[in-house]
């Protein structure tokens, strides 16, 4: 086999979601496992994935992870009904719970100790397992004490002596920030609280341990990687990232198009392709009636599926909406996140009830049919690190309007002189989306241009291969700063000195 990788993240479709980093991690390793790479994916055991009807064996490994002055045991189950093996660090009295992260009241008050275990827990899985990888790539904050571990708990073990560590930012605005007085409980040495290191302000820093301890930071578009080196949009990790700015990459996510491809998708009333564009007409009619309006025949949806919360521009399209509902169009929101935004829409819809329809909920299937139905997508975000809607959109033919940001950015070319795949506007006000929108509407009048712009859009190839071979690439070169930094310590990114 190639390249051995512990793929290890803290959610996975379709085990457990709260958003588009359980779609990278279901589908980036499958697109490794057919370059040749000998992949495994590590995660916990949430509810939500006892809950899941999937089919778990035991793998007979118990494991036990030192936490402070506690020695807590747990068990390793698998599945092995995909392409990639899949193993979950199961600790009922760290995951079985509702949510994943916290209620919608806030973080739950034990997330260090959740997930100082299961970094630790997933190293020692390994060891038991007798998967020896060449690579371990982590994702975000609840990865970061991964490569951390491996620099100090595990330094001189020979097990992972040619482990190399792969750390990608999927949102830097979600860091993984807790007291320092809890420094202790993750067993680290007091050595690596330091400003080089995890301690950011006087707290604790997870994803800041991923960035300086890493071999490679990686993050999720070209754009991203330069906006998150800048003070408007690094959140205090703009110097780290400057600093080691050698080793960060920018690699656009792909998507899964056995899954998102209207021409097979088993989950919409009717199948379509950039050839045959009459099922989508049947996807809108059905979309139309989950959401209970009644629209003209050329009146256009345009459709939204987000976490309602700031990042996604929630502010700026309230503001917008009453120029909205001025014009011949109306709204779907499927989406579900922060109360103050969930309230702010909700209380929208109430208003204007026969142009615009809310759906508070997280609902796979519904999310393809409004992908499928809807004529234009909308994600006017404040910033986006990679995004994926907007390239299901593409291949569904539902004309994407975006803020020019981040992976929205590299993701859509803007409509001009009849070329494009898109629509989109840079500065963040509700007046730049709403003229936006005029601009998307006014083509819309236009039917062989907008068919031509929905076909164009189609033939799109956002295919994780692509994106799968560049991550093969920076595995070989984590493979490579690391002997460099085994032979020149002092030569090597923080992570390298104690």
């Amino acid at each position: 086999m190639g390249l051995k990788v512990a793929f290890i993240a803290p959610e996975a479709a379709p085990f457990s979601k709260t958003g588009g980093l359980a779609d990278v991690a279901g589908s980036l390793p499958k697109a490794l496992k057919r370059l040749g790479a000998d992949v495994a994916l590590f995660v916990p055991f949430h509810r939500e994935t006892a809950e899941s009807n999937l089919k778990f064996e035991t793998t007979g490994i118990d494991i036990t992870v030192p936490l402070w002055r506690r020695k807590i045991k747990a068990e390793v189950l698998s599945y092995t009904g995909g392409e990639v093996p899949v193993y979950f660090i199961k600790k009922d009295e760290l995951f079985d719970r509702s949510f994943l992260y916290g209620t919608p009241e806030g973080d739950y008050y034990d997330n260090l100790e959740r997930f100082a275990f299961f970094s630790r827990a997933v190293l020692e899985a390994l060891k038991e397992g007798g998967f020896s990888p060449d690579i371990v790539h982590c994702n975000d904050w609840q990865t970061g004490l991964v490569p951390a571990y491996l620099k100090d708990a595990y330094r001189g073990d020979p097990y992972f002596a040619k482990t190399a560590s792969v750390f990608t930012v999927h949102n830097i605005a979600y860091q993984g920030l807790f007291d320092w007085k809890l420094y202790e409980l993750m067993n680290l040495g007091p050595h690596l609280f330091n400003p080089e290191g995890l301690e950011f302000w006087g707290k604790v820093n997870l994803l800041k341990a991923g960035l300086a301890y890493s071999e490679i930071i990686t993050t999720v578009s070209e754009a991203y990687g330069q906006e998150i080196q800048t003070e408007e949009y690094g959140y205090g990790l703009e110097g780290l990232l400057r600093n080691r700015k050698g080793s960060l990459h920018g690699v656009i996510n792909g998507i899964d198009y056995s899954e998102w491809d209207p021409e097979t998708d088993p989950l919409i009333p009717s199948r379509y392709s950039a050839d045959d564009l009459n099922g989508k007409k049947v996807c809108r009619r059905a979309l139309l009636k989950e959401f209970g309006l009644k629209l003209k025949p050329r009146t256009p949806v345009i459709g939204i599926i987000s976490r309602l919360a700031a990042q996604k521009g929630v502010d700026i399209l309230a503001e917008a909406m009453p120029a909205l509902m001025e014009l011949d169009l109306a709204l779907v929101v499927l989406g579900s996140g922060d109360r103050q935004y969930r309230d702010l829409i909700g209380g929208l819809a109430e208003r204007y009830p026969e142009k615009l329809s809310v759906k508070i909920a997280f609902d796979h299937k519904l999310s393809h049919l409004v992908e499928a139905g809807s004529d234009i997508f909308l994600m006017p975000s404040r910033y986006e690190p990679c995004g994926l809607n907007q390239i299901y959109s593409l291949k569904y033919g539902t004309v994407p309007v975006v803020r020019a940001t981040g992976g929205l950015d590299d993701t859509v070319r803007g409509y001009a002189g009849g070329e494009g795949t898109g629509f989109k506007f840079r500065e963040y006000s509700a007046k730049a989306l709403v003229d936006k929108v005029k601009e998307a509407l006014a083509v819309f009048a236009e039917r062989d241009a907008w068919k031509e712009l929905q076909v164009r859009g189609m033939r799109e190839d956002f295919s994780w291969e692509r994106s799968a071979r560049k991550y093969m690439e920076l595995y070989r070169t984590a493979q490579r700063c690391l002997k460099v930094s085994h032979l020149s310590p002092k030569n090597a990114h923080p992570a390298g000195r104690r």
